[in-house]
């Protein structure tokens, strides 16, 4: 694992460039370009889009038309005069024949009529109920003026051309305006304009979508790298991308894990050295305790003083809990090892608490403890280890004795919580906040703690001037 973290180190290398640079390669910038090129389209689609419309309507216009027979409104306009000079001279028979066969070969399904120099309407094709016999010139004009606004697409053509002469009066011509192409109106142009706009709006849209998705993907791999643990229990590395503020993120993290697992290591580095330090010291303490109380047991035969011989008990007693501490020591170092070994198996501890009460019993009574036992007659199986529960037992009680003298009272009962039976040990002491002669670096409480997570049992603690309340709880 560490291999692969130098390794990661080698390929991506710290870099600090400068602020130009890095504000090139941050997020804010990459989104003003999108925000700016969104504004720039702006001004340069409105004209594209007008100039598209345009040559698409013509390409539209000069396509094959709806109607053969009228391609345009201007051909079918210039048609007509040219039928209207060919007449010139023509009689009213002639004119009339002519008028009926144009209808029928060029300028089919529309309204024809002529009208004389009298005024009298002379021919309809087909007959016309709206059209008056006689003409006046307000009538003419009212024609002429609806003709310019509404109705059918009209021509009118002076018969003979008109130019010299009108005196054989004019012909009109009138074909539905839905022959011809519609010319473009505001309204569709006012469409096409809001579709390209709605176009670019959704493009941006879109690429903001894309940018913001992926900023949120690198965002949640990140958490996911987080919030998963390598073989050594850290936070695996993550694969880092642009060099952007989540890029400087994901750097910054996997610096983070480089130095916890640094620190892990040199942790590890220092338990073992203390745990090697620990069992050394151990065994080479106990070879001089030996010879001291070999020397001691001579000493003690010898004609002494009682002022000396109460010397050499006080130097035995301080031997035993030199002794004591010893093993404590090694005990906590194969616990915080997971060296110890445990073999839990079910008890019945209310026997295991009996027999080393009575062990304790003449100590406690030397030392004028009241001791107080209620324990039931029924037995208390628990799941735990004979050997580390005498041994959990023995460091409450000598801590009792060393911490909670002055109290003169030791207590141990059973008793019901919510149906559950706890072992309950209690003292009258100081309590664990206040100092003690005897305080030590709270090694004895520390393995009484290991030992009752490695036999499953739940372990309370109250504290006060008035005592100590110790209880266990079997949780299996």
């Amino acid at each position: 694992m560490n291999r692969t973290r130098k390794g990661w180190r080698r390929l991506h290398p710290s870099s600090k460039p400068d602020q130009g640079g890095r504000f090139r390669s941050s997020l804010l910038f990459r989104y003003l370009v999108i925000i700016v090129v969104a504004m720039m389209l702006l001004p340069i689609v409105l004209p594209a889009t007008a100039l598209i419309y345009s040559v698409l309507f013509n390409w539209g216009a000069g396509s094959k038309p709806k109607n053969a027979y009228y391609p345009s409104a201007t051909h079918t306009e210039n048609s007509w005069h040219r039928e209207a000079v060919a007449l010139k001279g023509a009689t009213p028979e002639q004119i009339s024949v002519h008028l009926r066969k144009i209808q029928q070969d060029m300028f089919p399904k529309s309204q024809i009529f002529w009208v004389d120099t009298a005024g009298l309407t002379r021919l309809e094709l087909p007959t016309q109920p709206t059209l008056p016999k006689q003409w006046n010139a307000a009538q003419a004009i009212a024609f002429m003026k609806q003709a310019s606004y509404e109705g059918p697409f009209t021509v009118v053509a002076f018969i003979g051309g008109g130019k010299n002469d009108v005196n054989q009066g004019y012909m009109v011509l009138k074909v539905p305006r839905s022959f011809f192409e519609q010319p473009p109106t505001d309204s569709s142009m006012l469409m096409y304009y809001f579709f390209f706009i709605v176009l670019i709006l959704g493009a941006f849209i879109s690429v903001s979508l894309l940018f913001f998705g992926d900023i949120r993907r690198r965002l949640l791999q990140l958490q996911a790298a987080m919030s998963q643990r390598g073989e050594d229990g850290l936070p695996i590395l993550v694969a880092t991308g642009h060099p952007d503020e989540i890029g400087k993120l994901e750097e910054a993290f996997n610096q983070m894990v480089e130095q916890l697992a640094e620190s892990r290591g040199r942790e590890r580095q220092e338990e073992e050295l203390r745990k090697r330090l620990v069992a050394d010291l151990s065994h080479d303490i106990r070879t001089p305790l030996t010879v001291v109380r070999s020397h001691l047991y001579t000493l003690d035969g010898e004609n002494l003083s009682s002022r000396g011989k109460q010397s050499i008990t006080l130097m035995e007693n301080k031997l035993k809990d030199l002794g004591s501490l010893i093993d404590n020591l090694l005990t906590y170092n194969l616990l915080s090892s997971g060296k110890y070994t445990m073999n839990n198996t079910p008890r019945d501890i209310l026997r295991l608490v009996r027999e080393c009460v009575a062990s304790w019993y003449p100590v406690w009574e030397k030392e004028g403890f009241e001791v107080d036992i209620d324990l039931p007659e029924h037995s208390m199986v628990w799941n735990v280890d004979e050997q580390g529960f005498r041994r959990l037992l023995d460091n409450l009680f000598q801590n009792v004795v060393r911490h909670a003298a002055s109290g003169r009272y030791i207590g141990v009962q059973v008793q019901k919580d919510n149906g559950t039976e706890a072992l309950v040990i209690t003292d009258k002491g100081p309590g664990m906040e206040q100092q003690s002669s005897e305080k030590g670096a709270g090694i004895g409480l520390a393995i009484t703690e290991l030992l009752a997570r490695e036999m499953n049992l739940e372990r309370e603690i109250f504290s006060s001037s008035a005592g100590t309340r110790i209880r266990f709880l079997n949780k299996t």
